[in-house]
């Protein structure tokens, strides 16, 4: 069973807020989010399985304050009073929605940062491109029909998976030999530039800085991914040589680097974004939180986008002390403790019901 927003802010309305715990799968980007939530007063709590991962151990100022051990993470729907009691709130990140998958996700019924009904939108590329377009985005161009294939295009699945399994064809029979036909996927023209991955911060709740019709929209940081193996291969070769070889280019990520931009272009980029939250706030009532633009800079300085992630993404944990853009709003200021602030300062201002769903 989905819950509704009403529902879940029913059970907000049970809750200690003085006493709120943030809790997230120990993956992806949880040691800036426990990170960040212990810097603004919140208890902590990480989600896994089978045993609390030993790497927290480690960094001491990361590690929850205790830990939920699951057999299987679809178990977490089973904990729900448990959790009631801790006056838990979700911070949902990549690996939170993947493992659990988005239907079970719908029926957890705790109060979660950020708007669930964003996963409609973001988990269907076919819905993702019409909220772009509608925005105003420039989206790299769409093959419906393979047999239409006639130059480099980017093969990808639905849903957030690392980049793993995407592909890049150049005809029809490349396709056929790589295509994984179970899965929903989408042909995209290729696009020649730089990537470049644009992180947001929309607030609902702030009244000053880059304003927008309802909020604020802030940049807090940028990266590039490093993949695994597209970004050495070439090294051994041209693309004809290393395709007799049989090797193949694989785009999963494995890490990330920091970016900045240069400052010309920081218009263009606070345009975009502001377009996809104005675009979400009439869609689906706004996409909530942390946001990345997945982009690709021309040589004549246009700026392609070609995917959404309406979360945190793994890319900002380059910036768990703040980057070259957020230090210019608060130093020392990570997305994952942007996210603690937004709720700390929903709690004081009694606006939790514009954040939370």
């Amino acid at each position: 069973m989905e819950f509704t927003k009403e529902e879940i802010l029913g059970v907000l309305e049970t809750y200690d807020l003085d006493n709120i715990t943030i809790a997230t799968i120990c993956s992806h980007s949880s040691l800036q989010i426990f990170d960040g939530a212990r810097k603004e007063g919140f208890k902590t709590l990480g989600i896994c399985l089978r045993a609390p991962p030993k790497y927290y151990d480690a960094f001491p100022l990361a590690k929850p304050d205790e830990f939920l051990v699951l057999e299987r993470y679809d178990e977490l729907l089973d904990k729900v009073e448990e959790l009631k009691a801790k006056n838990v709130i979700i911070v949902p990140h990549g690996s939170f929605i993947a493992y659990m998958g988005t239907d079970k996700f719908a029926q957890l019924g705790l109060p979660t940062f950020g708007n669930r009904n964003v996963l409609e939108w973001e988990s269907d590329r076919k819905k993702e491109r019409q909220w772009l377009i509608g925005a105003g985005i420039h989206m790299p161009d769409v093959i419906e029909d393979p047999r239409d294939i006639d130059g480099p295009v980017m093969v990808k699945y639905d849903g957030a998976q690392g980049g793993k399994g995407f592909f890049i064809a150049k005809s029809y029979d490349d396709f056929l030999e790589h295509i994984d036909d179970s899965k929903t996927f989408t042909i995209q023209k290729f696009i020649t530039g730089t990537r470049y991955y644009l992180h947001y911060f929309y607030s609902p709740v702030k009244e000053d800085g880059y304003t927008l019709s309802k909020g604020s929209l802030e940049m807090l940081s940028m990266d590039r991914r490093v993949e695994s193996n597209a970004d050495e291969i070439f090294r051994l070769g041209s693309p004809k040589e290393l395709a007799e070889a049989g090797i193949i280019p694989t785009y999963v990520v494995t890490g990330n680097t920091p970016l900045v931009a240069r400052e010309s272009l920081l218009p263009l980029i606070f345009e975009l974004g502001s377009r996809v939250v104005e675009e979400s706030l009439k869609k689906f009532g706004g996409m909530i939180g942390p946001f990345c633009l997945e982009t690709v800079f021309t040589d004549d300085l246009e700026i392609k986008v070609f995917e959404i992630s309406a979360r945190i993404v793994a890319g900002t944990n380059l910036y768990v002390s703040g980057s070259p853009y957020a230090d210019l709003v608060e130093e020392n200021m990570s997305t994952g403790r942007r996210i603690a602030r937004e709720i700390k300062v929903a709690k004081e201002k009694g606006k939790l019901d514009e954040i939370i769903s």
